[in-house]
């Protein structure tokens, strides 16, 4: 199975690199659009601010090579919050995949986000074996509220969506990389579609 990490410029993807290995996979850090296309599964991190990583996706025909793939692709985190229609981050336009807009977190909660929380109303084969309630971790300002895309809700001031899908493009708020048990079977369970 050959699995590309989308390398733009944009992410700690050495840390998801490290748990493909865990799980006993290898994965390739590719910007390469040929390379990208052939993979069986494509990953598409993201950590930084959504304005300058649009840029480099721009810059680099990511931007309309990304929602044409048809193999299961996972954007985690700022992945998942590019690939949903505008972002209030630098008022920056996404992908498009997801139809729902990314909002700032309100003053009501400490922002950002960081560390565990709780999902629930699990509903992708992401979640195969998982419980609800389970912790993963997070660490983010600005979130996809709630839409008939969502296939996970968490809790924080809102409830919110912490995962997405649509055909064949999953989106994790959280980081599965950095999610313990529960992050290394939702990854296993992206490997597996």
């Amino acid at each position: 199975m050959k699995i590309v990490i989308i390398n733009y410029g944009a992410g700690n993807i050495q840390s998801i690199k490290f748990a493909i290995q865990r799980l006993g996979y290898e994965a390739i850090l590719s910007n390469d659009p040929e390379e990208i296309k052939a993979a069986d599964k494509i990953i598409f991190p993201g950590v930084g601010e959504a304005s300058s990583a649009m840029h480099k996706l721009r810059d680099s025909g990511l931007d309309r090579l990304i929602p044409k793939l048809e193999q299961p692709v996972l954007g985690i985190c700022l992945g998942m919050q590019l690939m949903c229609n505008y972002t209030e981050e630098g008022n920056t336009e996404g992908l498009g995949i997801f139809d729902v807009s990314v909002v700032r977190f309100d003053n009501q909660v400490k922002v950002p986000q960081i560390g565990w929380n709780q999902i629930e109303s699990l509903a992708s084969p992401l979640f195969d074996g998982i419980l609800e309630n389970e912790h993963i971790y997070l660490v983010h300002s600005y979130y996809a509220p709630v839409t008939k895309d969502t296939v996970a809700k968490t809790h924080y001031g809102i409830t919110y969506s912490t995962a997405l899908q649509k055909d064949n493009f999953y989106g994790t708020q959280f980081h599965p990389e950095k999610s313990s048990v529960v992050g290394e079977k939702i990854l296993k369970n992206f490997l597996k579609l």
